[in-house]
C-alpha cells in the first residue's frame, strides 16, 4: 500500500493528467500493470507504484516537477517508457514499488513537416512505423528501420540511439535528429526543436540527451531529418563462403553503389536454420550450402532499370571474384519484403528455440572475421555443443552475437549456469578487438555492472559528473547506464 506521502503524490498526479491516466493496482497480487512492468524479453518483472500517462509536454513537466518536489518524502523515482521494446531492461521498474513508470504512449502527434528544411517534428510516443508512413505519404523517406518498428517509439529510439538495418547509409538515430524537446529532472522544459543543421552556441545538449536512456531527462518531441524518396529499392540475397568474402563483397558494393548501398546484413547458417524451422514460410534461400548469407539493398534515385543494372553488375563481378557463390535478386516488392522478413525473423525464431544469451556488440569491420573465429572457438571449448547465432549489420560493424544452449538443454537452466561466464568471455573478447559491448541496444541495467570493466575510468567519471550535475537527486531512471 502507498504511504501517506505517496498517496498525496498520486492524488497530485491525477490532478495533472486525469484520474483515468494514473494506473495503480486494485490489489497487491494484480497483474493489470504487467504490460508496463515486464521487459520485452520477459527477463524481469517489476512492481510500479503507478503508471502515469501524460498527454502533452506540459503535463510531463508538471508530473516530473511534482515528483521532484515530493521525492524526499516519497522516495519515488521515475522510469520513462516508450514502446517497452528494449532488450537491456532499461525502461521497466524495479521490484521496490517506489518507481513511477512515466509512459509517453499518448503523445503520438506529428506536429509539423517542413518540406523546405526536409524535417518532420513528432512527439516522443509516435510509433516508428507511423512516422515512416506519414513521411512516405508526404513523399519522403524516414530511413530508420528495425524489427520492432511496429511498436517501438521515436522517443525510445532516441533514448537508446537505436540503429537498425539502414545505418550503413543513414547512421544511427542520433544522425537523423536535428532537435529535441526535453523535460529536465527538475520539471523544466528545454525547447530545442529548431531543426538547425548548424548551431555552434555551446555544448551539444541534443547529442548528450540522445543515448542517455532517460537518465538525464525525458525526451518529449524531436525534429528528425527526412530524405527524398528513392525512385527504386532493390534487394538481393547472396551466399558467401566466409566472413572474409562478405567483407570483400561489402567493399565491392561500397565502390559500385556508393550512397545507394542502404542495407548490408550478414546471417550465419544456424541463425537461418532456426528461421527455416520455426517459420517455414517464406522459404529461406541458399542457406543450406553456405556458412553465411548476405542481404543487401540498393536504393536508386534514377529508375528501377538503373538500380537493377547496378545490382546485377555488382553480383556478376562478385561471382567472378569468388566472394559470392550464388545470389538472387528480388523480382518484386513482395519478394523483397519476404527476404527482409526472413532477416527480421531471426530474433523471433531464436526466442521460440528457447532462452538465450544475447549480445549487441560492435567491432572494427576489418576485424569481424577474426573476432568471430576467436570467440566461437573460446565458447565451443568452454561449453561443448553450444550453438552460436551470429547475424547483424556487417556494413557498420554491429553483430548480434547470441549464444543458444546445446540441443536438449533447458534454456532457463543454461542461463542460470552459464550467462555470467558467457558475458564475461564475449565482452572480454570484444575489448581485445577494440570493440564496444553495446552497439545499438543501449546499456540499461543488464550491462551497467559490466561497463566499468570495458569503459575507461576517465570516461566513467565524466559520465557520473554529468549525471550528478543534471540529476543530483537521482530521480531519473536509476541504476541504468552508469552506477553512482
Amino acid at each position: 500500500m502507498p504511504t501517506d506521502a505517496q498517496s498525496e503524490l498520486l492524488h497530485g498526479l491525477r490532478g495533472i493528467v486525469g484520474d483515468a491516466h494514473v494506473l495503480t493496482r486494485t490489489r497487491p497480487d494484480s497483474t493489470e500493470l504487467a504490460a508496463w512492468e515486464n521487459d520485452w524479453r520477459k527477463r524481469t518483472q517489476g512492481h510500479a507504484l503507478a503508471v502515469v500517462q501524460p498527454a502533452n509536454t506540459r503535463e510531463v513537466a508538471a508530473a516530473v516537477g511534482l515528483c521532484a518536489t515530493l521525492q524526499a518524502r516519497t522516495g519515488v523515482r521515475i522510469v520513462p517508457q516508450g514502446g517497452n521494446t528494449g532488450l537491456v531492461v532499461g525502461s521497466t521498474p524495479d521490484a521496490s514499488g517506489r518507481e513511477i513508470v512515466l509512459s509517453l504512449r499518448r503523445m503520438q502527434a506529428v506536429r509539423d513537416i517542413d518540406r523546405a528544411n526536409l524535417t518532420i517534428t513528432v512527439e516522443a510516443g509516435c510509433i516508428l512505423q507511423n512516422l515512416q508512413t506519414v513521411a512516405a505519404e508526404a513523399g519522403y523517406l524516414f530511413p530508420l528501420s528495425l524489427a520492432a518498428e511496429g511498436s517501438c517509439t521515436i522517443g525510445g529510439n532516441l533514448g537508446t540511439n537505436a540503429g537498425g538495418t539502414q545505418v550503413v547509409r543513414w547512421g544511427n538515430t542520433r544522425d537523423l535528429c536535428l532537435g529535441l524537446e526535453v523535460v529536465t529532472p527538475q520539471g523544466q522544459i528545454w525547447h530545442g526543436l529548431s531543426g538547425l543543421r548548424k548551431d555552434n552556441t555551446g555544448y551539444d545538449l541534443r547529442n548528450l540527451m540522445i543515448g542517455s536512456e532517460g537518465t538525464l531527462g525525458i525526451i518529449t518531441a524531436a525534429t528528425m531529418k527526412l530524405a527524398p524518396m528513392p525512385a527504386a529499392q532493390l534487394t538481393a540475397w547472396a551466399a558467401v563462403p566466409s566472413l572474409d568474402a562478405a567483407l570483400a563483397l561489402l567493399a565491392l558494393a561500397q565502390r559500385r553503389l556508393a550512397a545507394g548501398l542502404t542495407g548490408f546484413e550478414v546471417m550465419g547458417r544456424f541463425a537461418l536454420s532456426l528461421v527455416a524451422h520455426h517459420f517455414p514460410q517464406p522459404l529461406v534461400p541458399l542457406y543450406q550450402d553456405t556458412p553465411w548469407c548476405v542481404l543487401l539493398e540498393n536504393s536508386d534515385h534514377v529508375c528501377e532499370d538503373h538500380a537493377r543494372s547496378q545490382l546485377e553488375g555488382l553480383l556478376q563481378t562478385a561471382l567472378e571474384q569468388g566472394c559470392v557463390s550464388d545470389a538472387v535478386v528480388a523480382a518484386s516488392l513482395t519478394q523483397a519484403r519476404q527476404l527482409w522478413q526472413i532477416r527480421e525473423s531471426i530474433p523471433l525464431a531464436q526466442a521460440r528455440e528457447g532462452l538465450n544469451v544475447k549480445h549487441d556488440v560492435s567491432v572494427p569491420i576489418s576485424r569481424i572475421p577474426e573476432f568471430v573465429l576467436a570467440t566461437d572457438t573460446l565458447l565451443e571449448k568452454a561449453i561443448p555443443g553450444v550453438r552460436l547465432v551470429n547475424f547483424g549489420h556487417l556494413g557498420d560493424g554491429n553483430l548480434h552475437y547470441n549464444v543458444q544452449a546445446p540441443v536438449g538443454v533447458d534454456g532457463t537452466a543454461f542461463l542460470a549456469q552459464h550467462e555470467k561466464a558467457v558475458n564475461t568471455l564475449v565482452f572480454d573478447s570484444v575489448s581485445r578487438f577494440n570493440g564496444s559491448i553495446s552497439a545499438e541496444h543501449g546499456v540499461g541495467s543488464l550491462k551497467a555492472d559490466s561497463l566499468p570493466r570495458h569503459k575507461s575510468g576517465v570516461a566513467l567519471e565524466m559520465m557520473r559528473a554529468i549525471k550528478h550535475a543534471l540529476d543530483p537527486t537521482g530521480l531519473m531512471n536509476p541504476g541504468r547506464v552508469v552506477r553512482l
